[in-house]
């Protein structure tokens, strides 16, 4: 059996982890999970550290001190990740804003349907998020189709943060390279996969928001973005040597 685990990176989550954690434990697959949290002062890195006594085999915690970014916990992920082993590695979030449900049809995309790259897409199928207000809609939505449109890259959810990768993916991409730290990490590593000729598939999801906890989104988030997605446009992307 493949060896697969869910990188979920977290910052005052408590409301949520636990129940996210069981969540996935009760799906078929073998999933393990890797959370990586950053000094969250809620406690929510000693609620993960209470649950890996039930399951020492499948729960892993990384803790780093003080909010590092998005992109560094996913980094710091992918290396761990690939340094122990697994077949394919998920970002997922903490909040349900990702249905567990949906993992094996990513995982599916991938090892059944020969996708390098499995992304959780909100607009490959229409627009399907629940309870996020217009404007953010349009936001995000609209940013998608900026990067599409400035990338080439043929990608409708191209900020997606439910993803399924292939290790050989992870393995070739240099991520001592990846600059962006925010919600543009995500369209980095997207573009980068893009650029060095792995297959990318896009599975519908429906994109719930939170009903625990805080976001984390901000004005900056889409700032790095929008500026880094044009340096990202003159880059030349080599495998890893």
């Amino acid at each position: 059996m493949d060896k697969k685990v869910i990188i979920i990176p977290t910052y005052n989550e408590k409301e949520n982890i636990e129940r996210i954690i069981r969540k996935v434990f009760s799906l078929e697959g073998g999933y393990s999970i890797l959370v990586i949290d950053d000094g969250s002062p809620d406690g929510t890195a000693l609620i993960v550290r209470e649950l890996q006594k039930e399951f020492p085999e499948r729960l892993f915690l990384i803790e780093r001190a003080g909010k590092q970014g998005l992109g560094t916990a996913y980094l710091t992920g992918f290396k761990w990740s690939l340094e122990h082993g697994f077949d394919y590695i998920f970002e997922m979030d903490a909040d349900f804003s990702h249905n567990p449900d949906d993992l094996q049809r990513l995982y599916s995309a991938c090892a059944d349907g020969g996708a390098d790259l499995a992304i959780g897409s909100r607009y490959c199928d229409g627009v399907s998020v629940v309870n996020w207000p217009i404007g953010r809609i349009i936001m995000s939505y609209y940013a998608s189709v900026y990067v599409r449109k400035t990338l080439g890259m043929k990608v409708y959810d191209c900020t997606a943060g439910f993803k399924c990768y292939s290790a050989k993916v992870l393995r070739t991409i240099d991520l001592d390279k990846v600059k962006m730290r925010g919600y543009g990490f995500q369209i980095e590593m997207k573009y980068t996969a893009y650029k060095l000729g792995f297959k990318i598939a896009e599975v519908p999801i429906i994109f719930v928001n939170r009903k625990e906890g805080t976001s984390k989104m901000s004005s900056g988030i889409f700032g790095e973005a929008f500026w880094g997605v044009l340096k990202l446009r003159f880059r030349k992307f080599d495998r890893k040597s």
